[in-house]
């Protein structure tokens, strides 16, 4: 092929030289800084998935401690935040992070996980510089409908109770048994229902931008189905599992 086709630097002339070595440095730039931001926070996002089927997992394993079974087969919806709070005697929470599945009442399937955030709220007398793993079980479709908005700000009204622990919820209080979500958590190996008066649950939408592609809402994600998993696949799958092991579709007879 004729030579005209080919130049190398040393070719050109001093104008197009500089403007070729001015152009590189821009684009290489631009590479380094989108692709690793988005590679880096979807990496984030799949490990809050991947640590929320942990926490799931080992509180399950817990044997006499653990939610009850009957608790999680009707659920409507399960919300994870692992290593939620950090801080002194009386902690509150400091922007905790987690995730959401809801069940397809059709199917029995666990829809993929959307992002949600925790702030605020007093949970009690939990003795500093630990992480609590918080654990939201919704009953039913208003306690959905409540957690589906922009901002679901958890009051006095018994609408989120401390939930039930043990093999059967026998034990539950009528406070339990009316509320719309029941909502536990676990510091230094201990588990238990707590209170959550004050905290206020939004949907993450940057979160499901990064992970989703869109910056779609939480609906979208787990009731319209438009967030389709692109990467960290497994972890999705094994959050969808431990949802499935735990959380068994009851029948009618």
């Amino acid at each position: 092929m004729s030579g005209a086709l080919f130049m190398d630097e040393t070719s050109m002339t001093p104008t197009k030289c500089k403007e070729r070595q001015v152009f590189r440095p821009a684009v290489l730039l631009i590479i380094a800084v989108a692709f690793p931001v988005t590679a880096a926070a979807q990496a984030e996002e799949g490990e809050r998935i991947r640590n929320a089927a942990i926490v799931l997992d080992e509180i399950m394993s817990a044997g006499d401690q653990a939610i009850p079974s009957g608790v999680l087969n009707r659920a409507e919806a399960v919300a994870v935040f692992p290593a939620t709070i950090k801080g002194g005697f009386v902690l509150a929470a400091h922007r905790g992070k987690g995730v959401i599945s809801v069940r397809d009442r059709a199917t029995g399937e666990w829809s993929p996980p959307a992002f949600l955030t925790v702030t605020g709220g007093s949970i009690g007398a939990q003795i500093g510089g630990q992480s609590v793993d918080l654990v939201l079980v919704v009953k039913n479709r208003r306690g959905l409908e409540n957690l589906l908005h922009n901002q679901f700000k958890i009051g006095a009204d018994g609408s989120v109770a401390a939930g039930p622990v043990g093999r059967s919820a026998e034990a539950a209080t009528d406070i339990q048994m009316r509320a719309e979500i029941l909502s536990y958590s676990r510091a230094r190996g201990l588990f238990a229902g707590v209170s959550l008066n004050g905290a206020a649950i939004r949907q993450d939408r940057d979160a499901n931008e990064s992970f989703y592609g869109d910056p779609f809402s939480t609906r979208s994600v787990v009731l319209d189905g438009k967030g389709k998993p692109r990467t960290h696949i497994q972890d999705v799958e094994a959050w969808q599992q431990a949802l499935k092991k735990y959380a068994q579709r009851q029948t009618t007879p």
